[in-house]
C-alpha cells in the first residue's frame, strides 16, 4: 500500500523531465566521447560506458530515496549536515588531487568528490532551521545564524573549488524568498559590479561615480538626515573594496583563475592558450546552425578541439550537432523543471518541505545558468557541472538526491496536516 501511494503520488512531470535529460545528457556525452576513443562496439570502461554504469546506479539509489519516510530527511537534517561538513574537512587530509584540485576521496577505481552532496545536507539543514516556528529573517541575530549555515561549508570549499563554492549563492535566494532583507541581495548585486569594474577602471573613476549615484538617491529622499550615515558607509565600503579588488585578485586568486578572467574582460587574447576552450566553444555552438550538423556528426566534437567536452562543455556538443533548435529543446526542459518545483514547492504543507524545494530550484538554476553562460563565453570558466547533463557519477547522484528527496516530500503531503 505504500509502494502504491508512493507511485500515485509522485510528481511524474518532474520524473520524466528528469529522464529525458539524464538520456539526452548521455547521447551528447557518448558522441563527444567518441571523439576522444576508438569507435565501434559498446565498452563500459569508455566514458560513456561509465557514464552509463552511474546513471543504472541510479534507478535503486532513486528507489531507496522514495522508500524512506519522508520525515526522516527533516528528523535527520542536522546530522546529514554534519556528515558533510566532517567530508569537506576531510579532504584537507585524505583528498586526492585530481587535475590541480583536490575535490576528491579516492577508493581504488572509484572517486567520490563531497562537494555535490554537501548541497544536499545545506539545503536540509537550511529548511529545518527557516522551518522553526521561532525564526523570523527580521532579526538580525537569525539572519547570521542563517547565514552561518551557508557560509561554513563554502569555507571549507573555497580553497579547492571556488566554482562550487558559488554555487551556494543560490541559498540567498531562498532566504530572501523567506524574508531576509532585500538590501542583502542589493549588496551583493553592487559588490560584483564594484569587483568587474575595479579590475577594469581605476579606483578613482569608481569612487566618483559611486559617489555620484549616491548623492543622486541622497537628495531624492525625503528623510535626508536619516541616510546621511548609510550614505557615507557605503561610499567608505565601495572605495575600500575598489583598493583591496587588485590584492585579492593577485594574491588570492590562482593562476588560471586570473588568465580567465583577463581572457573574459579582453584584458587578453589568447586563443591558443588560456582562451582556447572558450573559442573553441564558440566556434562549435555557432557551426550549428538552426538545426545542427547532425548527431555523431559535429567536426568540433569529432575532431576533440573542445577540451573537457563532456564534462564543463558538454552543451557545446547540443550546440554544434543538433543546432539551435535543439538548444532551445534542451534549455525548455531545463526551464520546465525549475517551473515545476517551484510550483510544487508553494503547494507544500509544511514550511521545511517548501523551503527545501526553493533550494532544489534555485540550486539547479545557478547550475544551470553559471554553465550555460560559461560555454557562451560570459562568464569566467569555473568548472562548473550542468545538472544531468555532464559526465560524472558524483554530479549525477548529488542532483538526483537532491532532486528525489525533494519528489518524495511531495509524495507525502497527503500525509502532511
Amino acid at each position: 500500500m505504500k509502494n502504491q501511494s508512493i507511485r500515485s503520488h509522485i510528481d511524474w512531470v518532474s520524473v520524466f523531465i528528469y529522464v529525458a535529460l539524464v538520456t539526452l545528457g548521455w547521447l551528447n556525452i557518448y558522441s563527444s566521447s567518441l571523439s576522444l576513443e576508438e569507435a565501434g562496439g559498446f565498452d563500459f570502461a569508455q566514458i560513456y560506458g561509465k557514464q552509463m554504469i552511474f546513471i543504472f546506479l541510479s534507478v535503486p539509489l532513486i528507489i531507496m530515496i522514495l522508500a524512506v519516510d519522508g520525515k526522516f530527511y527533516e528528523k535527520y537534517s542536522v546530522i546529514l549536515y554534519a556528515i558533510a561538513l566532517l567530508l569537506l574537512a576531510g579532504l584537507y587530509v585524505f583528498g586526492k588531487e585530481i587535475k590541480g584540485q583536490v575535490n576528491w576521496y579516492q577508493f581504488g577505481p572509484i572517486s567520490f568528490q563531497p562537494a555535490e552532496f554537501a548541497k544536499v545536507g545545506t539545503a536540509l539543514a537550511l529548511a529545518k532551521y527557516l522551518s522553526d516556528v521561532q525564526v523570523n529573517l527580521k532579526d538580525q541575530n537569525r539572519q547570521l545564524q542563517a547565514l552561518g549555515i551557508i557560509i561554513l561549508p563554502v569555507l571549507l570549499i573555497v580553497p579547492h573549488d571556488p566554482g562550487s563554492a558559488l554555487i551556494y549563492a543560490a541559498f540567498f535566494l531562498v532566504l530572501y524568498r523567506e524574508g531576509l532583507p532585500a538590501w542583502y541581495l542589493w549588496v551583493g548585486f553592487i559588490a560584483i559590479i564594484v569587483f568587474v569594474l575595479s579590475l577594469v577602471w581605476a579606483s578613482w573613476m569608481i569612487i566618483a561615480i559611486a559617489a555620484v549615484v549616491i548623492l543622486f538617491f541622497y537628495y531624492r529622499t525625503r528623510h535626508v538626515d536619516r541616510n546621511i550615515i548609510f550614505s557615507s558607509a557605503i561610499l567608505v565600503a565601495v572605495a575600500l573594496m575598489t583598493f583591496s579588488v587588485h590584492y585579492v585578485f593577485e594574491n588570492v586568486f590562482q593562476q588560471h583563475h586570473r588568465d580567465r578572467f583577463n581572457i573574459l574582460l579582453g584584458k587578453e587574447v589568447d586563443l591558443k592558450g588560456i582562451g582556447y576552450n572558450i573559442n573553441q566553444s564558440k566556434i562549435a555552438i555557432g557551426s550549428g546552425g538552426w538545426f545542427g550538423k547532425g548527431y555523431l556528426e559535429g567536426t568540433q566534437t569529432k575532431g576533440g578541439f573542445v577540451p573537457e567536452q563532456h564534462t564543463d562543455y558538454i552543451f557545446t556538443t547540443v550546440g554544434e550537432e543538433w543546432g539551435f533548435v535543439g538548444c532551445i529543446v534542451v534549455l525548455a526542459l531545463f526551464v520546465l523543471l525549475f517551473v515545476r518545483i517551484i510550483y510544487l514547492a508553494e503547494r507544500q504543507k509544511t514550511k521545511f518541505s517548501r523551503v527545501y524545494g526553493y533550494c532544489v530550484a534555485t540550486i539547479l538554476f545557478i547550475h544551470f545558468f553559471v554553465n550555460i553562460a560559461m560555454v557562451l563565453g560570459i562568464f569566467p570558466t569555473i568548472g562548473v557541472p550542468l545538472p544531468f547533463f555532464s559526465y560524472g557519477g558524483s554530479g549525477l547522484w548529488g542532483f538526483t538526491i537532491l532532486l528525489f528527496i525533494f519528489l518524495k516530500m511531495d509524495a507525502n503531503k497527503v500525509n502532511e496536516w
